[in-house]
């Protein structure tokens, strides 16, 4: 009973965050390096077992106290808030949005009293969530807000491409303004504590411009000029190995060619697209997802978070053909920085 404690809040119900929960805690590894526990509804992860035919038994707790750990049998903290005759698979709902956000607020209220060690999140709605009357843009938003944390950034990791995000669920107009070198200062510093405790002891990092070229010596802006090179300047001086502005459309391949540990994204889609373009692999013959790999991972918490970094997939929710790939791979990072904190 000395493994670690891992929380997975369930997401949508009416996506594919139970069918994947379900298919993750099939494997017997899992159990081997952590005691997991799902925060969700008991009924809908009743439901996920029962479409996936998993030889597995739901075990509904109301205190972590009570969970049995041992496989073969799913731990559910059971919030009792989902009526599963009025669950349809990819529709939106209030019910559900509802849900998914106290699975959330749950799962941090259990690791801010300590009672976990580490929490995972299964993808969440957000039209659902803002239908059900909770005003936050992301699982990011809401675990800034129950933590009281200021200073925070969304981390993408899969295999040698990490990236981090100095903006992110604002306008494109809103995140120009907001690549500041007090910020892209504050992201280097969580970039690096991050790869430490991936276990990189002098991790190599790289930032991005935020024009096209690095902004070509002030041609097609001067952001980089008056932000982003006094940023990665002072980051030198204050002892990282950091570099850039590296102009955006190489700076995403030396990473997977393993150029750098860690690499600073201006934007949202700036680091999203090249990490889903690596990460995600559609078998057209097959008509299905061969893998939807990669974590997200929100650094500058008291407590630990890390989730699959797709959304609930309403299209092929129901038909049991998702890839719980992304799941295990947040499952073993919660792990590796639990182990490392």
């Amino acid at each position: 009973m000395s493994l670690p404690i891992v929380s997975i809040s369930m997401g949508d119900p009416a996506g594919i965050g139970p069918e994947i929960t379900v298919m993750a805690l099939q494997q017997p590894s899992v159990y081997a390096q952590c005691r997991p526990l799902v925060v969700g509804d008991a009924g809908v992860m009743a439901r996920a077992v029962a479409l996936l035919g998993a030889p597995l038994q739901i075990h509904p707790v109301h205190a972590v106290g009570d969970a049995l750990f041992k496989y073969g049998t799913i731990d559910v903290y059971d919030l009792q808030n989902v009526d599963c005759s009025q669950l349809v698979y990819g529709q939106v709902s209030a019910m559900c949005g509802h849900a998914a956000f106290e699975a959330v607020r749950v799962n941090i209220d259990l690791a801010m009293r300590g009672e976990v060690d580490a929490t995972v999140t299964a993808p969440i709605n957000k039209e659902a969530i803002h239908l059900a009357g909770h005003d936050f843009s992301g699982h990011t938003e809401i675990y800034a807000h129950y933590t009281g944390t200021r200073n925070y950034a969304m981390l993408l990791a899969d295999e040698s491409l990490r990236v981090i995000h100095v903006s992110t669920h604002v306008s494109l107009r809103e995140a120009c303004d907001r690549a500041k070198k007090a910020r892209i200062l504050d992201v280097i510093t969580l970039l690096d504590g991050a790869c430490r405790q991936f276990g990189i002891p002098q991790p190599r990092l790289a930032v991005a411009g935020l024009n096209p070229h690095s902004g070509e010596n002030g041609l097609f802006g001067r952001e980089e000029i008056e932000e982003i090179i006094p940023a990665v300047e002072e980051a030198r001086a204050r002892g990282f190995n950091v570099e850039g502005p590296v102009p955006p459309d190489t700076i995403f391949a030396k990473a997977v060619q393993g150029k750098y540990d860690g690499c600073v994204a201006m934007y949202h889609d700036q680091g999203h697209i090249p990490f889903k373009l690596v990460g995600f692999k559609w078998n057209n013959e097959k008509q299905k997802m061969d893998s939807v790999k990669g974590v997200n991972i929100t650094l500058g918490l008291p407590i630990i978070r890390t989730s699959v970094d797709h959304g609930t997939a309403f299209e092929i929710a129901g038909k049991g053909i998702a890839s719980p790939d992304a799941m295990l791979i947040s499952i073993d990072y919660a792990l590796k920085m639990a182990r490392n904190r």
